[in-house]
């Protein structure tokens, strides 16, 4: 496993946890929140051919020097994010100012849509997100197509270019801060900073709380008041709400190790950082690593954050338009 140093905050930046924590707020979410009023998005709700109903915003790029690129970026968000996210909002910024159009999409639950489809959200429903994407395609076709994902959205990226990435034209995929193994990955944060825990709980149960507004049948509202941990909400939703018996099934089914990317069939890159304090690095060994695959592992850079200043520019919206152009001037393999 190799470290890489192209990446390299300031030593005031440096700790994992100002890198995760400005992924998402303070001076990044005011920038997120200007740039999200002045984008001109098309909100769309794309139907799978099973009925799911995922939305998501669509960007057209403005830049005419560079708008010859007619090429695609899809962002998929992580757990409990949504498209509006502060990184989703200014990585899409970003690849639109140099050229990209973008398409950020919600998974089933997120960005307040836990109206438009009855079942629960779980991770193992990577097939209604590239089948979301393929109904969008059919609408709107791209020779170039480039799909990235953030966190759990990167899990759901590389799955999905392992099952179908040519089937969907992809050129390119690229993974930031995956959980690879869930199981490992979920014990990292029960025994990490409370912070995080309260953070995900927080959101994890307000997003089941909004489900419950609008299917009431589900009558869970007791075990959402008495649930104090992850390990409690498990073990009631997860027989129950999945077709696994326990969490710990569960967890393992969506996992990214051993063969589980044997069948990429296009180049995906999955980037981390040495001091994640979520998802451990050390779940990459686990990857028994196609050709396909490329490994990017920074010493710094927390969870998604890769934060070069104080202004909370993330050094993963250069990073993937550095990637992007490569691919977009050079032949398909």
């Amino acid at each position: 496993m190799t470290i890489k140093h192209l990446f390299t905050p300031p030593f005031y930046l440096r700790h994992a946890h100002i890198q995760s924590a400005l992924n998402s707020v303070g001076p990044r979410k005011r920038r997120a929140n200007r740039l999200a009023e002045v984008l001109d998005s098309e909100e769309l709700l794309l139907t799978t051919p099973e009925g799911v109903r995922l939305k998501a915003e669509f960007d057209l790029s403005t830049q005419k020097k560079v708008s010859a690129k007619k090429a695609l970026v899809i962002l998929i968000h992580g757990w409990e994010g949504s498209s509006k996210s502060a990184y989703q909002v200014t990585t899409a910024k970003y690849l639109l100012d140099h050229g990209y159009d973008v398409l950020r999409l919600n998974m089933r639950d997120h960005g307040d849509t836990q109206h438009l489809n009855k079942a629960l959200f779980n991770s193992t429903m990577v097939t209604e997100v590239g089948d979301a994407i393929e109904s969008f395609l059919s609408q709107k076709p791209y020779q170039t197509i480039f799909l990235a994902g953030f966190s759990l959205g990167g899990n759901f990226t590389l799955r999905i270019a392992a099952d179908r990435g040519s089937a969907l034209g992809l050129r390119a995929a690229v993974a930031i801060s995956p959980p690879v193994d869930p199981v490992n990955a979920m014990s990292a944060l029960n025994k990490g900073s409370f912070i995080y825990r309260k953070y995900f709980m927080y959101r994890w149960t307000r997003s089941l709380r909004k489900k419950l507004v609008h299917f009431p049948e589900y009558d869970f509202g007791p075990q959402l008041q008495q649930a104090k941990t992850f390990e409690e909400l498990n073990e009631f939703f997860v027989p129950r709400h999945t077709e696994f018996k326990d969490a710990d099934s569960y967890f393992r089914s969506y996992a990214l190790t051993g063969d589980r990317l044997s069948n990429l069939s296009i180049p995906a890159h999955l980037i981390t950082a040495a001091d994640d304090p979520i998802i451990p690095v050390s779940d990459v060994k686990k990857i028994n690593c196609p050709d396909l695959l490329n490994l990017e592992i920074y010493a710094h850079g927390g969870h998604c954050g890769f934060i070069v200043n104080l202004k909370a520019h993330s050094y993963m919206e250069p990073r993937l338009v550095e990637l992007f152009d490569g691919y977009l001037h050079a032949a398909p393999a």
